[in-house]
């Protein structure tokens, strides 16, 4: 982990690397969390988190699947959907700070019962929403919806 002078001196600088994950249960919901933190404050976003120097994919996979969803699940569960760039006007360190971020996005299809969702550090609740409710809630922020066109092509 970087000390935040750090961290703010890249976020100023150069993209971060992340990882979303567009998580799927067996009536075909996905699920979406409030986030508590700048970028996307307060809109419903899907979990993920960014790769820290010297963490390996398969690592950082298992830890923000862990982190996010209270459950450590491995890379080859999942389905790679694409990757997508995010281009904020804010960040964790205020509106003077843009964000970017590259974020290799994964299908996740879990049972509801498996997970342990986390709340408080990263999303206040979570919800499940119906493909239909993705593509049209304007509360779930749109970089929520970039991998929508892949994410049909994967579930026909």
């Amino acid at each position: 982990m970087l000390s935040p002078d750090v961290f703010k001196t890249v976020v100023e600088n150069a993209p971060l690397f992340a990882i979303d994950l567009v998580v799927v249960n067996e009536a075909d919901e996905l699920l979406v969390g409030k986030r508590l933190n700048a970028p996307a404050k307060n809109w419903w976003f899907v979990p993920g988190g960014r790769v820290y120097k010297n963490e390996t994919f398969d690592d950082a996979f298992q830890r923000i699947s862990h982190t996010e969803l209270g459950v450590y699940f491995q890379l080859v569960q999942a389905e790679l959907l694409g990757l997508y760039e995010h281009f904020y006007d804010d960040s964790i360190f205020g509106h003077d700070i843009s964000t970017h971020y590259i974020n290799a996005t994964h299908l996740l299809r879990v049972k509801m019962d498996d997970l342990c969702l986390p709340t408080g550090e990263q999303h206040l609740n979570y919800r499940w929403v119906s493909l239909a409710e993705m593509k049209s809630d304007p509360l779930i922020h749109h970089f929520s919806k970039v991998f929508l066109p892949k994410l049909v092509e994967f579930t026909n």
